[in-house]
Parts: structure tokens; sequence; C-alpha cells
């Protein structure tokens, strides 16, 4: 906010400075391609959170350190997303789970563009016919992603799919235009018919449950939440044990904050797998979710493992494998 108000205040000195710039690069011999106009563009860009700083110095510096050879040559999309990201397009086929674009500290404009890249990704694959896709990669994310920087997002010009925004998980989902297409085969799972349960100790743990669920949902699994079921009140999670207890559950995502009992519970309880995430949630000596991970990790309930505080990906890529075991 601090360096938009700046650009905002001060882009007739930016301009200036910027062109004192150019005149260094042209004594050079490099003759420069940047006008007023490429500036303004630019510092609009920079104001409105669209470009970063550091992207905004990658257009201008390349355009100045272009060769003589190609003295107007113009950074292209595609040089552009390389600038500040190498997508793992293989990592599903790899690791049985894909990447997710991790939104938390990124700009408005490299989470489209990289979004929009993966769904360039699918759709080609859906065009070449290949003889089938992972349910999972259907599954195009961008976590921890705000209100506010999704309302920059959806403004940006999009050539691959449209998006979708979960706001209590702070998540939103890129739809690949070929995504529908009748014509796709997705390669079946073992264990397709298994669910994955979601379950809160508190409402308060909402946001890091939904950001598991709406993941695995994302991957084609069918979820279960259940919500607001801690040790506070045992009747609670007594009362939802047919659901935990139920054949086609796979696996269970267990979130809790406060004294992180309730995975321990839950683990003593089911025969299938249990993912205890620890959430940010409680008071004083909680200490930001420490506390509750500590209590996970000291379970003595057997089949218990345990992810990083408010890991919601993290637990929904693992409990995917849990439950996917590719033929």
């Amino acid at each position: 906010m601090i360096l938009r108000r700046f650009v905002l205040n001060n882009s007739c000195l930016l301009k200036k400075n910027a062109r004192v710039l150019c005149r260094q690069y042209s004594s050079t011999g490099v003759r420069s391609t940047v006008n007023d106009t490429d500036l303004g563009w630019i510092l609009d860009q920079v104001s409105h959170g669209k470009l970063s700083p550091s992207e905004s110095e990658a257009i201008i510096r390349r355009q100045f350190e272009t060769s003589k050879s190609e003295p107007t040559a113009v950074l292209s999309p595609d040089e552009l997303l390389k600038s500040f990201a190498e997508i793992d397009h293989t990592r599903s086929s790899r690791t049985g789970f894909p990447e997710a674009v991790f939104g938390a500290g990124k700009t408005p404009n490299q989470i489209a563009m990289i979004l929009d890249d993966m769904a360039r990704h699918f759709n080609e694959k859906v065009a070449q016919r290949e003889d089938s896709i992972e349910n999972c990669d259907r599954a195009i994310l961008a976590t921890r992603v705000t209100p506010d920087v999704f309302e920059s997002v959806k403004s940006i010009p999009l050539a691959h799919g449209h998006l979708v925004y979960h706001s209590t998980a702070n998540i939103v989902s890129m739809i690949p235009t070929r995504s529908t297409d009748d014509d796709i085969v997705y390669k079946e799972a073992l264990s397709r018919n298994k669910r994955i349960v979601v379950a809160t100790a508190g409402t308060t743990d909402l946001p890091v449950a939904e950001e598991a669920a709406v993941v695995l949902e994302a991957a084609q699994c069918k979820v279960d939440r259940i919500f607001d079921v801690g040790v506070a009140g045992l009747h609670r999670i007594i009362k939802a044990l047919p659901r935990l207890q139920h054949p086609d559950v796979g696996c269970i995502v267990v979130c809790a904050g406060m004294d992180g009992a309730l995975p321990s519970v839950v683990g003593g309880l089911v025969s299938c797998p249990v993912i205890a995430v620890p959430t940010s949630i409680g008071y004083g000596v909680s200490l930001g979710g420490i506390s509750a991970m500590l209590t996970m990790l000291n379970s003595c309930a057997p089949g218990v493992g345990v992810v990083n505080i408010d890991n919601g990906f993290g637990a929904a890529a693992l409990a995917y494998k849990c439950v996917h075991r590719n033929e």
C-alpha cells in the first residue's frame, strides 16, 4: 500500500528518473524502446498492484538490454512468466498430486499468469488426446488469496479458463476451458469409492478445514464435512461416529487449535488413517498453534499423522494419496 501511494504521488518524478535511466542505457549503444506511454502503463500497473516492482524492473531492463540486432523486441507473456516462475507441470505424474500456487506474497498479476498457464497446459493435454488424464490434474488452485487480492486477480483477462473464488478457504480455482469436454478420459483410482472426512474441533478452524476440503473436491474426491465437534463437548464427536466409522471413509482430516486433542480422540475410534492439522487458534500459550501441534505429535492413538500449522493444503494432498492409488 505504501509503495502504491508513493507511485501515485510521484509518477512524474519516477518517469523523469526512468528517462534518465533510458539515456544511460542508450549511451552504451543499446537503443531504448520504453516511451512515456510504456512508462505510464507500467507505473499504473504497479500502483494498482497488478505488477510488482521486480516485474516492472524486469520489463524495463529487458527492453533496455535487448541486443542491437533486435532493438525493438518486447518482453513476451511467456518471458515475463519465466522471469518470476518456473511451473512444475509434471508434478502430478511424478508425485501423485499437482502443484498449487501459494498466493501469499504474490501480486495479482503473478497469480493470474501462473493459473492461466496451468490451464493452458491442461487444455493442451486434452487437445493432444492423451490416453488418460489424472482426476487431480483438474485441481488448478491458488491458496491464501484474500478477497481484496482476488478482486484484482479477477479483473485480469485470462485466455484459458475462468476463476471461481472460495471465500472461506481463501482459494481461487481455475477452471480450464476444456475441462468439461465430453470425450476426456480420466484415470480411475482403485479407491475411487472412498470418501474423505474433514472435521473441525471448532467453528474458528473452518478456514483451514475448508482449504483442505476445497482442494480435495477440486481433485474430484468425495468429501464429508463434520464441523464443531471438539472435545469440550464429547457427545458431539460420539454423535458423529456413524459418519466417521462408515466403511466408505478412507481417511479423516482433523483440524484443531486450542489443546489440539481431537485428532487423538478420533484416532482411537476409527480404523482409517487420521491426518491432524494444528490450527493457530487459541489463547496465550497456544503459541499460534505450536501447543496444538505438540499435542498431536505426542498422540498415543495409532495411525495419526501431523502436518504443519494451518496447512490444509498439505493435509489434503496427503489424504488424496492415502485413498487414491493409481493402477
